[in-house]
């Protein structure tokens, strides 16, 4: 009698004569992937890779084979589209633009607030509620027609380019964009606190966050910090002079908070380094900016 010939269990109607060495079942030439000892079929690779931890940064993020700053391209795409819309529309940096509070009259035209309000005048800004202009606020810039113009966009997009790139490398794609969007809230909820009264706009509180991720990152891995500590005395310099023009408030705001994320992220515990716990901080620090922001409103509003 003859034995009954063996089948793969994928391809029932192919003769198989090799084993899986992981499940033990007839494979064909099509379903066989060489493993270290033997071969094994597609759904056993498939389920050894799951089971392979996948390895991490010392931040904490993902190891990435893409080399592409994908996030840092589409920041600087949202900035230039922003620009591009207030060039068609230039009420959006009113409408969008991080002010704490002011009053805005029949005209339109906005007047500045003392406490107190009147007829045919309305309360405008993040005092009223409005609290998407800590976000919206840094992605917008200053108009073409006002004195330092594309400028200002070009210089800061020059800056997000060159460090973004490098903080995005080490920190991971959602570190990178949480550890962003931190710094521009945090320049913007300083700017809050300290000139309510003041309409801003800039990327340059994330960025000043970004530079100071850069040099707590450089810190943490133990490079030459020579050429780093030049470039960060460069960017603080720029803050000083800059506060003749500029908003030092935000810049001040986004340097501290990129500063506090980064190390918070470089030198926790191994065991703290995971998603749900850096996650969890950074609502924390979420947490603290709303606690300011609504304590700075009731000073401004009278409760």
């Amino acid at each position: 009698m003859e034995a009954a010939a063996t089948t793969c269990y994928r391809h029932p109607s192919t003769e198989a004569f090799v084993r899986c060495t992981r499940c033990d079942r007839y494979i064909c030439p099509d379903c066989m992937r060489e493993a270290s000892v033997g071969h094994q079929c597609v759904e056993c690779v498939k389920e050894g890779q799951r089971s392979v931890r996948q390895s991490r940064t010392v931040f904490g993020g993902a190891m990435s084979r893409a080399t592409a700053p994908v996030v840092t391209y589409v920041l600087i795409a949202l900035n230039v589209l922003a620009y591009l819309g207030e060039v068609v529309q230039p009420e959006i940096v009113d409408r969008f633009a991080v002010l704490g509070a002011a009053l805005t009259g029949p005209d339109g035209e906005q007047y500045y607030y003392r406490g107190d309000t009147f007829p045919g005048y309305e309360l405008t800004g993040i005092a009223d509620g409005e609290w998407y202009r800590l976000v919206t606020g840094a992605f917008l810039h200053l108009p073409p027609d006002a004195s330092f113009g594309v400028m200002h966009l070009l210089f800061n997009m020059f800056a997000l380019w060159n460090i973004g790139r490098a903080v995005e490398g080490q920190l991971g794609r959602a570190r990178y964009l949480a550890l962003y969007l931190l710094s521009a809230v945090g320049g913007s909820v300083l700017v809050y606190l300290l000139a309510p009264d003041t309409s801003t706009v800039g990327a340059s509180g994330a960025v000043f966050g970004l530079a100071a991720a850069y040099w707590v990152i450089h810190r943490r891995l133990g490079h030459d910090m020579a050429a780093v500590n030049r470039f960060m005395a460069g960017f603080l310099l720029w803050m000083v002079l800059s506060a003749l023009f500029t908003s030092w408030q935000g810049h001040l705001g986004g340097l501290l908070t990129g500063a506090l994320v980064t190390y918070g992220l470089a030198y926790a515990p191994a065991k703290l380094r995971t998603g749900p716990l850096q996650l969890a901080g950074g609502l924390v620090l979420l947490g603290l900016f709303a606690v300011a922001v609504v304590m700075r409103t009731s000073a401004l509003t009278g409760g």
